[in-house]
């Protein structure tokens, strides 16, 4: 039994050290050997495809405008540019405000009852133009040529999806540190889209060829994870990331509204294995490899967490291991207090990385267990913003 439990531990904290710290190194090596991504510069052309700017909106009272100027205003052809707002049974002025915008050429789908962002895109994907899609989020401002660097890459019949890069600004008085765990999360976009292993896009800002789109089952709750896989899976396309194709969106406030956000990624994580579980198939090379090391093995860290913990408990008699669940009792404290500890030197930021570590995989577990006790719902709640 104890040589059972001894291994347990060790295996659970090899796998766990690998999913955070050793797989991204890994991923940096591999991708400054093997980068299969040519100079962005290249796919410059003179062809301008119609695009088709899609935004699945639900009670957004508070940013539409804001969004739909920003969309007006993006250095893109007008004729060669649709904008498109899809509203998902909201109960405010959403519908209301994107009406006022008629004449400027903004397209309302205004669906009456509630279904969810999945059901929503899949209907108004069909109900649309355009040789490529692009998708975004309410809340997101997109700098002037972010549809221009999205686009320049279909010039590549090969490429199927572009994800582009989000960049999180705080919310004012916020007490969030997701930006810390978003700049690691962009670290190993970079790494994988340059190996054509990119793994989902970004929901605020990316785009796909109409032809490569795959209806996603109407209870998806991580619909930019599963839709760009799901189109991996059928048409075999590139995935690609681009850096300079940029948008900006406000964090939640607070770390509560961040924790609530992360148990329904969560429950969206476990609910994409039956659909995507292919992927592990080595034909799918780097990407295969990215699938197993990135997310099989991070989904399962809260696991790996558990059995330390009582594989520990199990080898109390010995010395070392009462040490060691001395220090897992003590990291859990700190993680707490890390919630607390104001600050922006180096001690405060090692105590809010810790609190970051122990909240996401709270919300993975607490995800799992959702994810097994109850039908998943495609319908979501609005995120908490400053200006909303």
């Amino acid at each position: 039994m104890n040589l059972v439990a001894q291994t347990a531990f060790w295996l659970c904290l090899a796998l766990t050290l690998y999913a955070y710290l050793l797989y991204p190194a890994c991923i940096w090596l591999l991708a400054r050997c093997f980068s299969t991504v040519a100079d962005q510069e290249q796919h410059a052309s003179a062809q301008v495809p119609e695009v088709t700017l899609l935004v699945a909106a639900y009670n957004e009272q508070a940013v539409i405008e804001k969004k739909i100027r920003n969309s007006l205003a993006l250095d893109y052809p007008r004729d060669r540019l649709s904008v498109v707002i899809a509203s998902d049974g909201s109960s405010d002025a959403t519908a209301e405000i994107v009406s006022r915008f008629k004449d400027r050429g903004v397209r309302l789908l205004d669906y009456r009852q509630r279904r969810g962002k999945s059901a929503v895109l899949n209907s108004a994907i069909a109900e649309t133009a355009g040789e490529i899609l692009v998708l975004s989020d309410a809340n997101t401002e997109y700098q002037p040529d972010a549809i221009q660097k999205l686009a320049r890459w279909f010039v590549d019949p090969r490429v199927d999806v572009v994800c582009g890069r989000l960049l999180l600004k705080a919310a004012v008085g916020g007490k969030n540190v997701d930006s810390l765990y978003w700049r690691y999360e962009t670290f190993l976009k970079n790494c994988e889209g340059a190996l054509g292993a990119l793994l989902g896009a970004n929901g605020a800002i990316y785009a796909i060829r109409r032809r490569a789109y795959v209806p996603i089952p109407n209870n998806t709750v991580i619909d930019d994870f599963v839709l760009p896989l799901l189109s991996k899976l059928r048409h075999n396309g590139r995935i690609v990331y681009d850096a300079e194709a940029v948008g900006t969106e406000e964090t939640p406030p607070t770390i509560g509204s961040e924790f609530r956000r992360r148990v329904r990624i969560g429950i969206g994580d476990y609910q994409s294995l039956p659909l995507l579980w292919q992927l592990l198939n080595p034909r799918y090379g780097w990407t295969a490899f990215a699938f197993l090391s990135h997310k099989i093995f991070r989904w399962a860290v809260p696991f790996f967490l558990i059995g330390m913990v009582i594989s520990a408990l199990l080898l109390l008699d010995r010395p070392l291991f009462q040490r060691v669940l001395a220090l897992q009792a003590a990291a859990v404290g700190l993680a707490v207090a890390g919630a607390y500890v104001p600050g922006r030197r180096l001690p405060s930021r090692c105590l809010r990385a810790l609190t970051m570590f122990a909240c996401m995989n709270l919300a993975l577990l607490l995800g799992f267990c959702r994810w097994l006790s109850s039908p998943q719902s495609g319908t979501w709640q609005r995120t908490t913003r400053h200006n909303g």
